[in-house]
């Protein structure tokens, strides 16, 4: 007989045909009246129930079936069977095989594989029922108690792909298995996996094991756990994290990561961590997230740490040197949908001077010598007016100041039209387009050592200063190619302090006094400014269509006013024992800067340049289509000229220019010429330093360059990096996506990608700048070089070798190099990080899973030794 696909199977083979599935008795609900004729009506009057009889050994839902072959139903019996890849459905499940034989009587159902002619198995039987999928020898499952049992069988459950010799099903959810082995590894033949004897997997819920012993490519390690539990859930859920062992020669033996995570609801959870050390320091570390949507979301970390570091060398006599330090790090964003107009976000890094310098492994953040915070508010009034709330704070790690400002406040309104008319009829009139806004700031600064904090003198040296800026524009039609817009500004200022500084003939030293109160100083200035641009092109002829190239200038050219308004807030002091004078301003010094002294009534001008070329676009079919590149993105210079004054007239000379070579180099340039001379100390003196014979023009008083590059080989896939960009979780706070990214950088053996088989990244830095030495007698060089890179490239398909440096040349070292070497081993690999340099040296062997759910499972060797002296 010929099995149809789909059909119905057969469910009674009697004479008589039975429903499948019953239909619900229809009762009969007409009342009935409670009157004494109604009690004494004959029994055989009531209203009769029509039932229908259902063969116990029927099914309460109709199964789907099909066979390559031919199906066989045995009446005698009452099997059916299904041969040559047959398949069926009940209910959430299915199974397929080389054959299925149904016993109606018993509800049971056999399912078996065949051979192949070479005698190789085929067919074999798969089992599926909601999520879980297996695949056996044999299959006996019971339809009536959901029970089964099959035989060498392999499936899959979450992560877990586990093999028992014996697998018994006891209900649709959990299944025990026997003479087990599971792994993480989808291949037949896996990499590596656990052996058990018993295990019971709950689906979607809990995998439990009992003794479990490793083996890799099928060799057994000595080594076993005597339980294990596999939290199969997918989402989060709270639970403990398991630690991983260091050695260390200042801390000792240590356990580091040992802690718990609390999922306390659907918007927060709580994860604890904390490090231990046989010396007897330790640091525990508290990080909560929190988020709502459409609402806010943030981050809040607190760690602590007690270190106790073995005293090698260093100056104390005892054999420990003890610290205590902390560190807090909260984020918060609120979505902008929450309050229209409003917005409140916070980045606080707020902690311990000597935090970064004792965290072990941590190259990055033992150098992070700059720590900063800010919390914002803002609110727009329709765009009319705006206002912002700051709280920012930044210290030094190494002079371990510390900078507080609480709070500062801008108010801003944009340019409004005073003379405007409401109904705009006809052309504006010149005096409609008169703009005034204003702009007001409002700074209060704290600073102190932590090391001598006192609370007293932080509010001795509290200071403040606002500063308000009325600027007055006028828009004029443009007169062809030059576009001229005049403007006069007010700006006025207020100080909570003067500064004063005096010659001691005793001491042969300048003091400073410092007097609390309230003080004024104003600006004006006024000014036109004229705009054009002029264009430029030169055709080079080739063999191949010729380049044209365009030259942009924009040149701009402002005339400028401004009275001497602060000459009266100026005074003269003696500076050194020569008897050099020099002049200062009673508000120089604060934390709002002094007006400049003088008259300035001159030019200002300058010229912006722009460079680009146009050539053939040897990717279009056509042989018609160009393409512009751009050789210089910019590059040009500002100075000016002050008529009026008596002497340095011409002002400093910024020249800057920047560019992109070949769309892979990034170079940025720019310097400052003071066009006047020094004398022996350094000090200007009112004497043009120009001499074309020996290409003098001017000394360049500071500077600054910076040169990156990155070169990255094909993947061997061919796929884009836009393809292998990692999706960014919007829910992710920026101090979240910050420690992923140093995570990545302090491990990134674990996070290579061997589908690029190199990658190499540069960057060159150098900044220097003539300040005044604190004694007033003279100027020094201040200067900053330095390069970092980064880089990594596959030695064979499946070891990867790598690193990451940063070179000092004004200190003349390698400050930071860590490199690492990785194996890809499909489903597990082997990560080795060295850091030979920098505070903390340290070497890391790791041996662990891909898979998250085993990430813990592994075999870790660290050793860390310290450079510093604690």
């Amino acid at each position: 007989m010929q099995a149809n696909a789909a059909a119905p199977i057969p469910t009674n083979f009697t004479q008589q045909r039975i429903d499948t599935v019953p239909e619900k008795p229809k009762l009969d609900t007409t009342p009935v009246k409670s009157d004494s004729l109604a009690k004494r009506q004959r029994p055989d009057s009531i209203s009769k129930i029509d039932t229908i009889r259902i063969s116990k050994d029927s099914i309460d839902a109709p199964i789907k079936y099909a066979a390559a072959d031919s199906g066989v139903l045995i009446i005698d019996t009452k099997e059916f069977l299904l041969y040559g890849k047959a398949k069926t459905e009940y209910k959430d499940l299915q199974m397929e095989a080389a054959t299925i034989r149904y016993d109606q009587q018993s509800q049971m159902v056999k399912a078996y594989g065949s051979l192949d002619s070479t005698g190789n198995p085929m067919s074999k039987p798969q089992f599926t029922q909601g999520e879980m999928k297996s695949v056996s020898d044999s299959i006996f499952y019971d339809m009536r108690t959901a029970k089964g049992l099959t035989k060498n069988t392999f499936f899959q459950e979450g992560e877990i792909y586990v093999n028992a010799q014996k697998l018994k099903k006891i209900s649709a959810t959990e299944v025990f298995a026997s003479k087990a082995r599971f792994t993480t590894c989808n291949l037949d033949t896996p990499h590596f996996a656990f052996r058990t004897s018993k295990m019971k997997i709950v689906n979607n819920k809990l995998g439990i094991s009992s003794a479990a012993f490793p083996e890799f490519e099928g060799v057994p390690m000595p080594i076993g756990i005597p339980f294990g539990l596999f939290p199969l859930n997918r989402g989060p859920q709270s639970g403990l994290m398991a630690p991983a062992f260091t050695a260390s020669e200042d801390f000792g033996l240590g356990l580091e990561g040992l802690g718990y995570y609390f999922l306390i609801s659907d918007y927060m959870d709580l994860t604890t961590r904390t490090n231990i050390y046989s010396y007897g320091g330790w640091m525990a570390n508290f990080n909560s997230k929190y988020i709502k949507r459409y609402t806010y979301t943030g981050n809040l970390n607190l760690t602590i740490q007690n270190t106790k570091a073995l005293n090698r060398g260093g100056i104390s006599k005892e054999e420990f040197n003890r610290s205590r330090s902390f560190m807090i790090n909260w984020s918060h964003t609120r979505d902008g949908r929450a309050r229209p107009g409003t917005s409140f976000s916070g980045n606080v890094n707020f902690g311990s001077t000597r935090f970064n310098q004792n965290l072990l492994n941590n190259p990055l953040q033992n150098f992070q010598n700059q720590l900063s915070s800010s919390v914002n508010y803002t609110k727009d009034w329709r765009g009319k007016y705006n206002l912002s709330v700051n709280a920012n704070h930044n210290q030094n790690n190494n002079t371990r100041l510390v900078n507080m400002n609480l709070p500062t406040v801008n108010f801003n309104v944009v340019t409004l039209y005073p003379f405007q008319r409401k109904e705009q009829v006809g052309e504006s009139k010149w005096y409609e387009k008169i703009g005034v806004a204003y702009s007001g700031n409002l700074q209060n600064q704290l600073s102190f050592y932590d090391t001598a904090f006192n609370f007293r003198r932080m509010l001795d040296d509290l200071q403040w200063g606002a500063q308000h800026n009325v600027p007055i524009t006028l828009s004029l039609p443009s007169l062809g190619p030059v576009t001229l817009a005049p403007s006069v500004s007010y700006e006025e200022r207020w100080y909570g302090q003067r500064i004063f500084r005096t010659w001691d003939s005793v001491a042969k030293k300048v003091e400073t006094t410092t007097q609390k109160g309230f003080y004024t100083a104003r600006q004006m200035a006024f000014g036109i400014s004229a705009n054009t641009r002029i264009f430029g092109t030169y055709n080079i002829k080739s063999k191949d269509g010729g380049r044209i190239i365009r030259h942009e200038v924009r040149p701009s050219l402002a005339i400028n006013y401004r009275p001497d308004m602060a000459k009266k807030y100026f005074y003269n002091t003696q500076v050194d024992t020569t008897g050099r004078v020099l002049r200062f301003s009673q508000f120089e010094g604060g934390i709002i800067g002094a007006f400049s002294e003088g008259t300035f009534g001159g030019l200002s001008f300058g010229v912006d340049n722009l460079l680009e070329m146009k050539v053939k676009d040897k990717s279009d079919s056509t042989g018609k289509a160009t393409k512009k590149i751009r050789l210089i993105d910019g590059f040009g210079f500002n100075s000016s000229y002050n008529f009026l004054a008596d002497s340095f007239a011409l002002g400093n000379f910024n020249i800057y220019a920047r560019s992109t070579l070949f769309d892979n180099i990034n170079i940025t340039a720019g310097m400052n010429l003071d066009p006047y001379d020094v004398d022996r100390q350094g000090y200007r003196i009112n004497r043009i330093l120009f001499d074309p014979a020996k290409l003098k023009f001017g000394r360049i008083t500071s500077g600054n360059l910076a040169v990156s590059t990155s070169f990255t080989s094909k993947p061997k896939d061919g796929s884009t990096e836009k393809d292998r960009d990692i999706p960014i979780d919007p829910f992710m706070t920026p101090d979240e996506q910050q420690r992923q990214l140093q995570f990545a950088r302090a491990n990134p053996a674990e996070f290579t990608d061997f589908n690029i088989p190199w990658s190499l990244n540069l960057s060159y830095s150098l900044n220097f700048n003539r300040v005044l030495k604190p004694d007033f007698s003279g100027f020094e060089t201040q200067l900053f070089s330095s390069i970092n890179f980064n880089g990594d490239f596959s030695l064979t398909d499946k070891w990867k070798m790598g690193g990451t440096g940063y070179y000092d040349i004004s200190q003349g070292g390698l400050q930071q190099f860590s490199m690492f070497i990785t194996r890809e081993m499909h489903c597990w690999q082997l990560s080795v990080n060295v850091t030979p340099i920098g505070l903390f040296r340290s070497f890391n062997i790791t041996i662990n899973p891909k898979s998250g759910i085993l990430r813990d499972l592994r075999i870790n060797r660290s050793r860390v030794f310290s450079n510093s002296g604690f």
